[in-house]
């Protein structure tokens, strides 16, 4: 639960949150205040509260860097004896990156989004010699636009400050905050001539918001309430002002152009440009930056916003995202006035736009400062032809970017291989303007192994040993050295991590027990891989490894989360196995053979139900839990289990999932899911096959949509709580697979 969710609506009532208000201090005070001393301590009691005594942090300049004159660098050094352990380092959150990299590297415990190993003696271990690190690069960019939808859109305080605590822990300092934006834009409209209802009715779900954000969509899975607005609004304070005691920067959304239906009739002498279509949904127009009431628009979006979130060093804007049209507008005069807008509000502040499909387009390099321009890439590792971004952005600043998952899927693996060669590579040859990384999966909180690699790039001088490096891992994600473990995660190395963009893919394969039934599927997601992207037999030798690892070191939520992840994905890659055998079948008209193998297809859904609930984070029902507790009323808790539902399953009506391709986009092997939906539309596919096969009359059609849109609105509950226990449930699996 929220803290104090009625004092908090009571206290609103007449702070600069009121709505309408157009002036107000107290969140934007609140979100400038300075921070209290020892920021990180404060951390370390929250993660580590019988060991925080122990660890003193101290703050220290910069270091000059050494390929940029005048640039300076953090850096951290972590020096002690055992129970009296300094941190010194240029921000917090700096100094917790230094204390989680002695947590791993000297005690061998480690702290993730996705488990944690804690396991430490009474008194901290001494530092051997003083580990120093200086970042190689300015920028650590954390989160894709599309993290809060796909990621949590519901999540409260409880979550967001571990995630930040983790992110610090990590390196980063860069962090996308989407939140809040839905009350940015509403009290920035209401005064440019709109009512309250029609805006609460145009912002969508939170769980869509960001594709409205990126002027994809609106309106759906809306309206929201004043309560709902007030809430999410309350938290996005909170956040961006933990980012500031870190020494963290919000990136925050900039103002672009995105206007309401009707906008012409509230500003005479505007200009708006359709939009069209993005994924069967009608997208919001854009109002021509060079019109007179850009500038206005713009002017009062930045003063609100800095009433309310205060102001940060960068702000996120994509012009003409996925499709978008200029129409009539050269896109250099808008970028032009674009960037004119931001630095009339914000001089100095970067432009932080993506590197995506054809983004940012060439136009809108030439026509801006470079200089403050900054572009997160999102296609570092997926395609080869991807060589010299010197020449394609014509010198711009870039942070190197990885998005190894689509949709939040659970699937594990990156392209490690590209990281090591080609970050290093790219960071130090000459003229170069790689000065970041980007982490940016389009669902966070999975993949433990990638996210901790991914992030030492920065602080790992000359190029990063992969070898080494998994060899490492696992000493300190389960306590200490393993045989078993290390074999595990050599297996892991060279199958799920092992991947490389020479196929112009950055994730994994999907499994296929979470596609739209098809005897001849080959991915889930239709924008997902179409084969699995490494040997599935290879990988399964990892499953027993781990299960022989120590009794000792299983009891920590790092092993058991890996374990999970492992029995879960070995299961996933048999589906790809299994389904050729099935079409082979019905195709022979076996009826015998086709009833076996769908049996053994049946039986594996069920045993990865049996694993995925051993988790509460892979619980569809809790997550339908946290969308439910934000409604104001009954139906409004209804209105958003359906916006979060919709977004992991149809994704949006049938334009949108069936035309628009969007459907299981966002498609996770979670609890509910498989025993839910999964199930429903597999059984119903077999029942179906199993009765033309046996009267010789063709299948009878089967409308998915309309299946899986019954489903989304009148499922049955779900579990709110793990049960089971996955090493018991992952030896069933083992001797099931027979591995």
């Amino acid at each position: 639960m929220r803290l104090s969710r009625r004092t908090l609506l009571s206290s609103l009532a007449g702070s600069a949150l009121a709505l309408g208000a157009s002036t107000g201090t107290g969140h934007a005070a609140q979100a400038g205040a300075p921070a209290a001393p020892d920021p990180a301590a404060r951390a370390l009691a929250r993660l580590l509260p019988r060991h925080a005594g122990q660890v003193t942090f101290r703050a220290t300049p910069r270091a000059i860097a050494p390929r940029a004159a005048g640039r300076d660098s953090d850096r951290f050094r972590v020096s002690g004896g055992a129970g009296r352990i300094l941190v010194e380092g240029s921000t917090p959150a700096v100094q917790l990156t230094g204390f989680h990299w002695y947590l791993r590297h000297v005690a061998h415990a480690h702290i993730s989004w996705t488990g944690e190993q804690t396991g430490l003696p009474a008194t901290l271990p001494a530092v051997p010699a003083p580990i120093e690190k200086t970042a190689g690069v300015t920028h650590r960019f954390a989160f894709n636009d599309t993290n809060d939808g796909y990621t949590g859109p519901y999540h409260d305080w409880t979550y967001w400050e571990r995630e930040l605590d983790v992110l610090a822990l990590h390196g980063y300092n860069e962090v996308l905050v989407y939140l809040g934006a839905d009350t940015v834009y509403h009290r920035t409209f209401l005064q440019h001539g709109y009512d309250d209802t029609e805006l609460r009715a145009w912002l969508p779900g939170p769980a869509h918001q960001p594709w409205w954000l990126l002027q994809n969509m609106s309106g759906f899975g809306g309206p929201l309430s004043r309560q709902l607005l007030h809430e999410r609004a309350e938290l996005a304070v909170r956040v961006v002002t933990r980012l500031r005691e870190l020494g963290m920067s919000p990136v925050l959304p900039g103002y672009f152009g995105t206007v309401p239906p009707g906008f012409t009739d509230r500003e005479p002498g505007a200009r708006v440009v359709p939009q069209g279509v993005w994924g069967g949904f009608p997208r919001p127009d854009w109002l021509d930056p060079r019109c007179d009431a850009f500038g206005r628009v713009a002017g009062t979006f930045y003063d609100v916003q800095n009433e309310l979130l205060g102001a940060a060093p960068s702000y996120k804007m994509d012009l003409l995202h996925e499709g978008g049209t200029p129409g009539d507008v050269p896109i250099g005069d808008a970028a032009r006035a674009v960037e004119s807008a931001l630095r009339t509000a914000r001089p100095g502040a970067l432009w932080t736009i993506l590197g995506w499909q054809n983004n940012p387009h060439r136009e809108i390099v030439e026509a801006v400062d470079k200089a403050r321009l900054f572009i997160v890439d999102g296609l570092s590792d997926r395609f080869p032809s991807v060589t010299d971004r010197e020449e394609t952005w014509e010198g711009t600043p870039y942070a190197f970017g990885s998005i190894w998952n689509f949709g939040g899927h659970t699937v594990m693996g990156a392209n490690t291989p590209d990281w090591a060669s080609l970050y290093e590579r790219w960071r130090t040859k000459p003229d170069s303007a790689l000065d970041g990384i980007a982490l940016m999966p389009e669902g966070a909180d999975n993949n433990p192994a990638a996210f901790a690699l991914f992030s030492d790039l920065p602080w790992t001088e000359g190029t990063l040993d992969l070898e080494e490096w998994f060899r490492q891992w696992p000493r300190y994600r389960y306590g200490a050295d393993d045989a078993h473990a290390a074999r595990a995660w050599d297996v892991l190395r060279r199958t799920a991590y092992g991947t490389t963009r020479a196929d112009s893919w950055s994730e994994g394969a999907d499994g296929l027990f979470g596609a739209r039934p098809d005897l001849n599927a080959l991915s889930a997601g239709y924008w997902s891989p179409r084969q699995l992207r490494y040997d599935a037999a290879e990988f399964a030798k990892a499953l027993p490894e781990l299960l022989a690892v120590a009794p000792a070191l299983r009891t920590s939520s790092a092993y058991r989360y890996d374990l999970l992840d492992v029995t879960r994905q070995t299961l996933s890659n048999r589906s790809r196995l299994l389904l050729p055998d099935i079409r082979t079948a019905y195709q022979a008209k076996d009826t015998a053979r086709f009833a076996s193998l769908t049996e053994q297809w049946m039986r594996d859904l069920a045993l990865l139900e049996r694993v995925v609930t051993t988790d509460r984070n892979h619980l569809l029902g809790r997550r339908l839990a946290d969308a439910r507790s934000w409604g104001a009323t009954a139906q409004e808790k209804d209105r958003l289990e359906y916006d979060l539902l919709t977004l992991l399953t149809v994704w949006g009506p049938r334009a949108a999932a069936d035309g628009g391709h969007l459907r299981d986009y966002a498609n996770r092997e979670w609890s509910g899911l498989v025993g839910g939906l999964y199930t429903l539309r597999w059984r119903t596919c077999f029942d179906t096959l199993a009765t033309s096969l046996t009267t010789g009359r063709p299948p009878a059609p089967v409308d998915w949509f309309a299946l899986e849109d019954a489903w989304v609105r009148t499922h049955p509950p779900f579990a709110t709580e793990p049960s089971g226990d996955i090493v018991k449930v992952a030896g069933e699996v083992t001797r099931a697979l027979g591995l």
